[in-house]
């Protein structure tokens, strides 16, 4: 009993040095749990907002072939910067200093970077290639620092990665020096070696590759940040709507533009939001490896959908300017390509997300449709707003054949009246799902 003071003394001190430890930590320590998006993410992302309307604006400025290849690799280097931020983030506490410090730094580079965007094939290519370079490999360099002294792999993992970037950056800057075509085609080339790199699982020779254990995201992070990117772009549609509008008499033309252009905005967000965002964080929560799904459903699979967003987003603007005129080709390109890009990348989505790994037969009959629509308006050269709604009304029935499947669903329905062929259907789903359930997870 002598010694049971000490004992509880030195036990206390343990427990406090723990707790300290604890509030000073610079990790969530989730282990692939729930982390809650804060509102510095929240605050970081308006950045990006602005980002996504320089984009759209540069694409509707040079609207033909060239110009809509620079938008899109102008795009994919503002996905690939939002999105490398955002895994860090899901790993790192933002009610700590330090991080809320590296966060508002990240933020305020990567507002020069759309600063620079419009410009970035001509006199601001070196602001914005140095931006993206500083930013890609300073964020990287830190967060391994961060994990310096913790367990698992994840230091030397972000130790790789910072060198993919350090190697693509070669590229950025020579290609900004030299400008023109060189420009084009160097950065192109940066662009590949990093998107190549998580299908690489980013090997170095002498440091190995990656795991899926290097991945342990929290799931529900990761599908909240995502889904509040795609709110991201299609807020930049409404704003470009709102902003095409105002200062102009409102005609009933223009107001029905108006109203068919935030249509197709509300029915994109009901095609992803009804079920196809919490389909895919209900993945991730059940799979082994969520990293694996993060990468393929939220890395590369949602960046056709905020592509497409954004391009219909052109063509929303479009039909403002020209509600009153027949559809020309631009107006066309802009409506039919933004909604088959969105269609076609929300439907890889759903498919990855999908127990029974199926391409939704909504999104393939709505992408005929489409095609069909691409064919009258090439021929018949209808209205500008009747060209319009029509696409609307293709992405209304997309609405409403997921939400009878979803909410009630058709089999059951069939079912419900006798029909056979509603037993054949789920027999056929139910073999899908238990042979994709026996497939080994590939990483």
């Amino acid at each position: 009993m002598a010694d049971s003071a000490p004992r509880r003394a030195n036990f206390g001190a343990a427990v406090a040095a723990a707790e300290q430890r604890a509030r000073n930590a610079l990790l969530r320590n989730h282990g692939g749990g729930h982390a809650q998006v804060s509102n510095l993410e929240l605050f970081f992302d308006l950045v990006f907002v602005f980002a996504i309307t320089q984009v759209s604006h540069t694409l509707k400025e040079h609207f033909d072939l060239a110009g809509a290849g620079k938008a899109l690799m102008l795009y994919m280097a503002v996905w690939w910067l939002w999105m490398y931020t955002t895994w860090g983030a899901n790993w790192v506490n933002p009610e700590r200093l330090q991080v809320r410090v590296v966060l508002l730094l990240t933020m305020l580079g990567s507002l020069c970077l759309a600063v620079a965007l419009p410009h970035a094939f001509g006199d601001d290519a070196l602001l914005f290639a140095g931006a993206y370079i500083a930013l890609q490999i300073g964020r990287t360099l830190w967060l391994c620092w961060v994990f310096r002294s913790e367990p698992g792999g994840h230091a030397r993992n972000f130790l790789r990665i910072a060198l993919w970037f350090m190697a693509s950056a070669l590229f950025w800057v020579f290609g900004a020096l030299r400008g023109g075509q060189e420009q084009v085609g160097w950065w192109l080339l940066a662009l590949a070696i990093e998107y190549c790199g998580p299908f690489c699982f980013f090997r170095v020779p002498g440091l190995g590759r990656s795991s899926a254990a290097d991945w342990d995201i929290s799931p529900s992070h990761m599908a909240e940040r995502c889904g509040l990117f795609i709110i991201i772009a299609l807020g930049e549609g409404i704003v470009i709507t709102g902003a095409s509008v105002a200062g102009q008499d409102l005609s009933p033309g223009l107001g029905a533009a108006m109203a068919i252009a935030f249509g197709s905005a509300a029915l994109m967000w009901w095609l992803y939001f009804d079920i196809g965002a919490e389909r895919g964080m209900r993945r991730m929560v059940a799979d082994n490896a969520p990293g694996r799904i993060a990468r393929n459903a939220y890395t590369y699979l949602h960046m056709p959908i905020v592509a497409g967003i954004i391009v219909a987003a052109v063509g929303d603007a479009l039909l403002l300017e020209h509600w009153d005129e027949a559809t020309d080709s631009k107006l066309l390109v802009a409506q039919i390509g933004g909604a088959a890009i969105f269609l076609v990348g929300l439907g890889l989505f759903k498919r990855e997300a999908s127990p029974i790994g199926n391409f939704p037969l909504s999104h393939s009959a709505a992408l005929l449709a489409l095609a069909g629509l691409a064919t009258w308006g090439t021929l018949a050269k209808p209205g500008a707003l009747a060209f319009s709604l029509a696409l609307d009304l293709i992405l209304l029935a997309a609405c409403v054949w997921e939400w009878v499947s979803f909410h009630g669903g058709w089999m059951e329905r069939m079912e419900a009246r006798g029909w056979p062929l509603a037993a054949r259907l789920r027999q056929r789903a139910e073999r899908r799902r238990a042979a994709r359930q026996e497939q080994p997870h590939q990483t």
